[in-house]
C-alpha cells in the first residue's frame, strides 16, 4: 500500500468517514505490521518507500495507535500482540 499522493506523508492523519474509523494512515500502519519480513532491513525499507516517512516516525505514530481504541476494534489481534510486545520490552528494562 502506497501513501496517497494528495496528502503530505507527515501531516496528521486525515479521519476516515465516521469520527470513530481510522484514518488511511492508521489503517496502513497496522497493515504494515501484519505483514511478514524476509530479513533484516526489509520492513524499515517498506517503511519509508511504500509509507514516505522515516521507521522512528512510523514507530511513534504505531505507539500513540495501539492506545487508541478504535485500533482494537479494527484490529484486535495486531494490536493485543503489539501491546504484548511493548509490555514486555518494558518489563526488561
Amino acid at each position: 500500500m502506497t501513501a496517497p499522493d494528495h496528502e503530505p506523508h507527515d501531516a496528521p492523519a486525515a479521519p476516515a468517514p465516521g469520527a470513530d474509523e481510522l484514518s488511511v494512515r492508521d489503517r496502513a500502519l497496522l497493515a504494515m505490521e501484519r505483514r511478514p519480513w524476509p530479513g533484516p532491513g526489509a520492513k524499515e525499507r517498506a517503511i519509508r518507500e511504500e509509507l514516505g516517512i522515516s521507521p522512528v516516525r512510523y514507530y511513534q505514530l504505531l505507539n500513540a495507535l495501539i492506545e487508541d481504541e478504535r485500533a482494537l476494534r479494527e484490529d484486535p489481534v495486531t494490536v493485543n500482540r503489539l501491546r504484548r510486545v511493548r509490555d514486555a520490552r518494558r518489563g526488561r528494562r
